[in-house]
């Protein structure tokens, strides 16, 4: 009842196809091949011409040697029927091969009408991703560049026989392999890279091409038939209408091959501006996924290019949404490589084995040739081979003349989606980034129970991670393991996740994430935000996350939990694979209750001189709220690509204390061969009012403070109304440096007024500089008074310096 009128019909006639093709297969009379035109139709133009191959090749074993190897490798582990997919490898699906069979659970899809297939339940078939994977045929992709590569007709066999087995194994409409549209769609595709990568006669059998052609259209009516219109309207129905676009423009001998193409391009248009938030960012919440539809995007618009005009004002509106999606891209991974955020699929629409974090950045040497971005290039500054065989060899050097991309550091708020992007080049180009968005589209079936989780990528190099998928099936305990709240750094409840896992692809509640406070100065951000996932428990939890960048590679994180009762608090924060813990204080090893101490500092190195310090605030002989805090650097895991599992470290915090209470942890981005003499102290606490730290490290201190009500505060020396303060000076604070404000009108200190304003501003901030110190203000018109220039330093009162 609650379905409108389209998606009613659009259901029923779908549900009738169904029951039609099942009366079909059961009387076995399967749908006759698609109906071609009698006259012969021009052919449509493919990513490259038939004679611009043997120059790909060159380029390819010019430019990328290892990966022409690679391919001949696994081309010969093709051969002999072992396959790697996803991040499984050397998978052996039998001989002959069972198209049907999952072989890591050892279970098989029953021979059913493809709609009667319980292709989700795990106990009946295994995992489906696996045996897809399989059947997407990427693989004969694979063989055919092989046989490019070698000129060895042995790889031609192999191809050509495994797709014969392929034909009789998984007649129409029978089994799991025709139980998804996408699928359908993925191995459509894979069909028209080997159609246009084999010669037109020679070795291949010419009963071959005719027989791949007429399964082309079989499969494109399939698709057609039953698009993913309402039941998964994402890249599920992106990637259907692309092979739609695909075979109709490619294949134009099809009596339906115009209205497969109109329809394929309308439906990316129209799912173009669905599915892409306006800050460039795709809605199901997951990096993986943002990159997944980009590359559908891409791949239709270049071979639109390729076969009709550029102009329009629909194409220059999708020119336009590819390339901020691309821009979104770069964003996140202009520190080298970009975190993962929501479900990790392990697929890829070109080459499957391209699916780990440092590939993600794969489209942007193509969207850096085609749209002349200097900054695109300088994110994938190696071109990729998907590139090469979409753009030519033109494309490549169109690639390779772009002027060198100028360092910098784009700290930037996707404000629909709702991450948070903090970067900074010093003391190596790193990015911090904060999820403080929505879990997803609809049901959140691709999102993590992630709200207000932070990454730090330092130069290529992930730091503090999302630990990934590892797997899709809820009977596998990783499932719910890698998507629950514990796997992401940020703060556990009482042991439980922030949303209610309901199913493999759904949750039963969500959070609502709020960002209720965002600062951006010259040298320094501020994000405040909020979620509600604890609302549910019978004493409900609020949880609030403080981020300050503080510059030079320093952040501040602040957890405030504030609700009745009593309740166990962690904080997760996971490490990096290529990150070791080193000069633990404070911390114990292994998963017990941990050191009971007031504080603990830990040096995690990585590679190429990076070290991430990692620093609890410790209390002073005043304050007792940090007493009780229990931490640990125990054995995680973390999922490279689907199906892969890995130790990593991770640290935790926890304690079990009535509320309100707090974390204050520092992180600085800094060098191995720097001392760690860093410490955070708390120097005054009470959540829901006022708490003050001072971070000491290296040759800075800063004294914070941050407020939680709306009145004014004083502190020893200095008062205010502002949410957020931060004054940082030498290492023993005789010569201040900086002062950061937030959300605040006046700043007093025993020595004066340093601001007022006659309304509240966003930020103040003031540099020292050669001629004294620039202030600068999210509301200039707002300041009334500024009297910086008149200071005496320090700042600070000989009390508080001691």
């Amino acid at each position: 009842m609650a379905m409108s009128p389209a998606e009613a019909g659009t259901r029923l006639t779908q549900f009738l196809r169904q029951r039609r093709d099942s009366l079909r297969i059961a009387l076995g009379r399967a749908p006759s091949a698609e109906p071609v035109l009698a006259e012969a139709q021009p052919a449509g133009c493919f990513f490259f011409d038939a004679d611009a191959i043997p120059e790909i090749i060159a380029e390819l074993q010019r430019r990328l040697p290892g990966q022409a190897a690679r391919i001949i490798e696994q081309a010969e582990k093709i051969r002999r029927q072992r396959f790697d997919l996803l991040g499984y490898e050397d998978l052996d699906f039998g001989d002959p091969i069972d198209w049907h069979l999952d072989p890591v659970s050892g279970r098989r899809g029953p021979q059913l009408p493809w709609h009667r297939v319980p292709y989700l339940d795990y106990a009946a078939v295994g995992d489906h991703k696996v045996v897809w994977e399989l059947n997407r045929h990427q693989h004969l992709v694979t063989l055919a560049k092989a046989w490019r590569l070698r000129g060895d007709d042995g790889y031609l066999t192999t191809l050509c026989g495994q797709w014969r087995d392929w034909a009789v194994a998984n007649p129409y409409g029978v089994g799991i392999n025709w139980a998804s549209s996408l699928e359908v769609a993925f191995r459509s595709l894979s069909w028209l890279w080997v159609l246009h990568l084999l010669p037109p006669s020679g070795p291949v059998p010419p009963e071959f091409r005719r027989s791949l052609i007429a399964e082309l259209g079989r499969s494109a009516r399939h698709i057609e038939s039953y698009l993913s219109t309402y039941f998964a309207p994402n890249t599920h129905l992106l990637g259907e209408a692309v092979a739609l676009f695909f075979v109709g423009t490619l294949c134009p001998q099809f009596r339906s091959a115009r209205r497969w193409r109109e329809l394929g391009w309308r439906i990316l248009l129209e799912q173009t501006q669905e599915q892409v938030y306006p800050d460039g960012l795709h809605f199901e919440q997951s990096t993986y996924y943002h990159v997944y539809a980009l590359d559908f995007l891409l791949h239709a618009r270049l071979l639109a290019l390729r076969n009709t005009a550029p102009g329009g004002p629909e194409n220059a509106t999708l020119d336009a949404t590819i390339e901020r999606m691309a821009e979104a891209l770069q964003t996140l991974a202009q520190a080298g490589a970009a975190p993962r955020f929501g479900d990790d699929d392990g697929g890829r629409l070109f080459d499957g084995s391209r699916n780990r974090t440092a590939h993600l950045t794969d489209p942007l040497g193509a969207c850096a040739a085609l749209f002349g971005r200097p900054d695109f290039q300088a994110a994938c500054p190696q071109l990729p081979e998907e590139a090469l065989w979409l753009l030519g060899a033109a494309g490549a050097r169109k690639y390779d003349s772009l002027p060198a991309a100028p360092p910098r550091a784009s700290t930037r708020r996707f404000e629909a989606s709702g991450l948070f992007c903090i970067a900074s080049l010093e003391p190596f180009p790193h990015t911090l980034v904060v999820d403080a968005g929505p879990q997803g589209f609809g049901n959140a079936g691709h999102g993590h129970a992630d709200a207000l989780s932070v990454q730090l990528v330092a130069q290529g190099h992930a730091a503090l991670i999302d630990p990934g998928t590892c797997c899709y099936p809820v009977e596998i305990a990783e499932r719910n393991a890698f998507r629950g709240t514990a796997a992401h750094n940020t703060l556990e409840v009482d042991g439980l996740d922030q949303s209610e896992p309901g199913g493999s692809f759904a949750w039963r509640t969500q959070p609502q994430v709020r960002a209720e406070r965002w600062a951006e100065g010259r040298g320094g951000a501020l994000l405040v935000a909020s979620h509600d996932g604890y609302a549910r428990l019978a004493d409900p939890v609020t949880h609030r996350r403080w981020v300050v960048s503080l510059g030079n590679g320093l952040y501040l994180i602040r957890d405030v939990a504030t609700g009745e009762g009593a309740h166990a608090l962690r904080l997760h924060w996971h490490l990096g694979p290529d990150f070791r813990a080193l000069d633990a204080t404070g911390i114990s090893a292994g998963e017990g209750t941990g050191s009971r101490l007031e504080g603990c500092r830990l040096r995690c190195e990585g590679p190429d001189g990076i070290a991430m310090d990692l620093i609890t605030a410790q209390r002073d002989a005043k304050n007792a709220l940090h007493r009780g805090v229990a931490c640990n650097v125990g054995e995680g895991v973390w999922s490279a690509a689907y199906g892969h599992k890995a130790a990593a470290a991770v640290v935790r915090c926890e304690k079990k204390t009535p509320l309100p209470a707090e974390f204050a942890t520092a992180i600085a981005v800094t060098s191995a061969g720097v001392a760690d003499t860093s410490s955070l102290e708390a120097l005054e606490e009470a959540p829901g009012e006022l708490s003050v730290y001072r971070y000491r490290g290296g040759e800075r201190s800063v004294l914070v403070f941050f407020c939680d009500s709306e009145k004014s505060w004083r502190w020893r020396e200095w008062s205010s109304d502002a949410a957020f303060l931060a004054v940082e000076t030498d290492s023993n604070g005789r010569e201040c440096r900086r002062i950061f404000f937030a959300a605040g009108s006046f700043l007093e200190t025993a020595q004066g007024r340093i601001l007022d304003c006659n309304r509240q501003v966003a930020f103040w901030e003031w540099l020292r500089s050669e001629d004294g110190g620039q202030a600068i203000c999210s509301d200039p018109e707002a300041v009334e008074r500024e009297s910086t220039q008149e200071l005496e330093f320090p700042l600070l009162s000989s009390g508080e310096l001691s």
